[in-house]
């Protein structure tokens, strides 16, 4: 039997730390830890996390990866036709905190993380109608700052809680904003009109916008954003309303939301084209979080419909590299 310097050319190295950029294929000991590691390569899926504690749809949300998860506001119903409430995501259990100063829902949102993120715009009952409200989100309680210019809902959101896009949303589908953590600023209109569409980037000068209602269908549309101009570029594979997003506006994922009915489906875009994944969410569903929820490789998808709101949380892992610990098993 070849030995692995026959093969790779090369003996195997004892480190007493993890190379930082290691190759496919490489294999280290690790002195510190006594394991030996390397790095194969894993296939993308979504599995199972933690419930919510509110079952709700059309929310607002955040995320760095799908250990780090904010949602907010939504709709629950019966008995809740609108919720302030605040949850936060560890990567096994979500908890309660404070809630937002006005419940809503379908409103925008962008952000980083569990601890810093923006909720804008959204719909209140009871005669409030579209609400142009934004507030501020930092790991412990809201604070109410500028309104978007424009009252809206059923809006897309994108990059920091300092540096957010607000687009599509109703009454007015192809109005853009932009945010610079003070203020909102009317900006260019997308090349095509539509609501309830999705979008991810990580500023407000650098979002990629896709899908959205387009009556009287859905749409496939993308349009990539560079702080002044809208660019029409390749459209997704299945057009499709209402789903969840993550990444950025050359590496981008989205999953689920409404084509001919609810989908499970998954698309990744790599800068060119949307791929269609043979990873799928475990049942389809949509009016998920209305922000980025992670990376390309690391998103979360919580709550949504069917029915009257879910607490079902699904993690997606992309496609791509990952270090192993090898053992005796």
């Amino acid at each position: 039997m070849a030995t692995y310097k026959e093969i790779r050319g090369t003996q195997i190295e004892a480190v007493a730390t993890d190379p930082s950029n290691p190759l496919q294929g490489q294999i280290w000991y690790n002195t510190t830890s006594q394991s030996l590691k390397g790095v194969g390569y894993a296939t993308a899926a979504f599995a199972s996390g933690g419930n919510t504690n509110l079952a709700r749809h059309s929310m607002g949300g955040t995320a760095t990866d799908n250990t780090n998860a904010l949602i907010f506001a939504g709709r629950a119903e019966p008995p809740l036709p609108k919720t302030a409430n605040t949850e936060t995501y560890d990567g096994t259990t979500w908890t309660e905190v404070n809630n937002m100063g006005t419940a809503r829902y379908g409103a925008g949102s962008a952000g980083s993380s569990n601890t810093a993120a923006l909720g804008f715009g959204g719909y209140i009952t009871g005669g409030g109608g579209n609400f142009p409200g934004t507030e501020l989100w930092d790991g412990t309680n809201w604070t109410e700052v500028n309104d978007l210019t424009t009252s809206r809902r059923n809006l897309g959101g994108a990059g920091t809680q300092t540096s957010a896009l607000a687009f599509m949303g109703y009454p007015n589908p192809g109005y853009v904003e932009t945010w610079n953590g003070t203020n909102w600023t009317e900006t260019t209109d997308l090349n095509t009109a539509r609501g309830s569409g999705m979008g991810t980037g990580a500023s407000n000068t650098a979002v990629l916008v896709f899908g959205g209602e387009n009556p009287p269908g859905k749409s496939a549309d993308t349009e990539s954003w560079n702080g002044s101009t809208w660019t029409e570029v390749n459209n997704l594979n299945t057009a499709r309303t209402k789903a969840n997003t993550g990444g950025t506006f050359t590496d981008a994922v989205t999953f689920g939301g409404y084509a001919t009915t609810e989908s499970a489906a998954t698309e990744t875009w790599n800068g060119t084209n949307w791929t269609t994944s043979s990873a799928t969410m475990s049942a389809g569903r949509s009016r998920m979080e209305t922000g980025p929820m992670g990376t390309s490789t690391s998103a979360i998808a919580a709550g949504g419909t069917p029915i009257n709101g879910t607490t079902a949380t699904e993690e997606w892992t992309g496609a791509g590299t990952v270090t192993r610990t090898f053992d005796d098993s």
